[in-house]
């Protein structure tokens, strides 16, 4: 009897808890880091090998968490309850922004690097098309790949899930796909507007998409039929974009500016801005809607707000290069949504 409860004490140190308030921290220098959101504290670290994890999201059932890996080519699978790595799935040069939706996730590959000052990393493949590849929850197969635009960044889907849309940094368009038949559904340009598409966020209630444009500053606001409204200025660089849980703000991450700017969803009046670190691209609000969280990568840390007046509240140290962090239960966040 002895033995059989110390080997289940054993092997409840080696697990931690799948459905707890968690988040989890893709981490360009490490792996995943796992957050209890009751404590604000890092409970695990979860290790990856050198494979530079950048995407990241969590399954509907949270019982597993996918990173997209630019070094290797491939998505990690991790199991929630063990942290360990189950299975690796290949998917393309350079794969960066990841989505789920239902039982499918969304890869986004660059074969063509990236863009800079008209400098490519990559000059043999400048050239290539990027892709959103599909792959299966079930199966872990890749279902089908949709040739996008030039180095494409950010992912979202209509209301529906009938469409997908993505941004494309190297010829300055939004582009939209039928999920099913993988067509074009319809080409949005921005290059009137600004320049380096970069996050795209669906509107809560159905009317229309932001999209950041990182290098000219400001979010393109386009309608439910991917028409464009209007611009709105912003502070320098940004990049993640999402709504609170009521739809009353959208926030923007002005990397550049070190700013998590806070507007009005419906007058786009600024009603905040946050100091936050360097190079924070992704946010994200806590399952109970009470605080939000921020990836810092350049300041080497996550910075805590709090969502009801915006004041700071905490910083979590995270020296391996935050890049992007989803939650469990699944909350509003400029890489995901309930």
């Amino acid at each position: 009897m002895r033995k059989f409860v110390v080997g289940l004490l054993c092997s409840a140190a080696l697990s931690f808890p799948a459905f707890a308030d968690v988040a989890y921290v893709s981490n360009e220098k490490g792996g995943v880091s796992v957050i209890d959101l009751s404590t604000l504290k890092v409970v695990k670290d979860i290790e990856l090998g050198d494979v530079t994890p950048r995407g990241i999201g969590v399954t509907k059932d949270g019982a597993f968490v996918l990173t997209a890996n630019k070094k290797t080519d491939d998505i990690s699978v991790i199991d929630t309850k063990t942290g360990e790595v189950v299975r690796k799935v290949h998917v393309g040069d350079g794969p960066e922004f990841l989505r789920i939706l239902g039982d499918f996730a969304y890869v986004t590959s660059e074969p063509g690097g990236r863009r800079d000052e008209g400098k490519v990393e990559n000059e043999d493949k400048a050239e290539e098309h990027a892709q959103i590849v599909q792959v299966d929850l079930k199966t872990w197969k890749v279902v089908k790949s949709i040739k996008t635009g030039l180095e494409t960044e950010g992912l979202e889907f209509s209301p529906d899930g009938k469409h997908i849309l993505a941004t494309n940094e190297g010829d300055e368009t939004v582009t939209v796909y039928d999920i099913a038949s993988g067509k074009l559904v319809k080409t949005v340009s921005n290059k009137e507007h600004g320049k380096r598409p970069r996050g795209i966020y669906a509107f809560p209630d159905g009317s229309g998409y932001a999209v950041t444009l990182e290098t000219s500053g400001g979010v393109m606001i386009l309608d439910a039929k991917y028409d464009f409204v209007k611009l709105l200025p912003t502070k320098l660089g940004p990049n993640g974009v999402a709504f609170d849980p009521t739809g009353k703000h959208m926030l923007v991450a002005a990397s550049r500016a070190g700013l998590l700017q806070v507007f009005d969803a419906k007058t786009f009046a600024v009603v905040k801005e946050v100091e936050i670190g360097k190079r924070c691209w992704h946010f994200t609000y806590t399952p109970d809607g009470s605080k939000i969280l921020v990836a810092c990568g350049r300041t080497d840390d996550l910075r805590v707000i709090d969502a009801k007046d915006f004041t700071p509240v905490a910083s979590i140290p995270d020296k391996k290069l935050p890049w992007g962090l989803v939650t469990y239960p699944k909350a509003y966040g400029s890489l995901d949504r309930p």
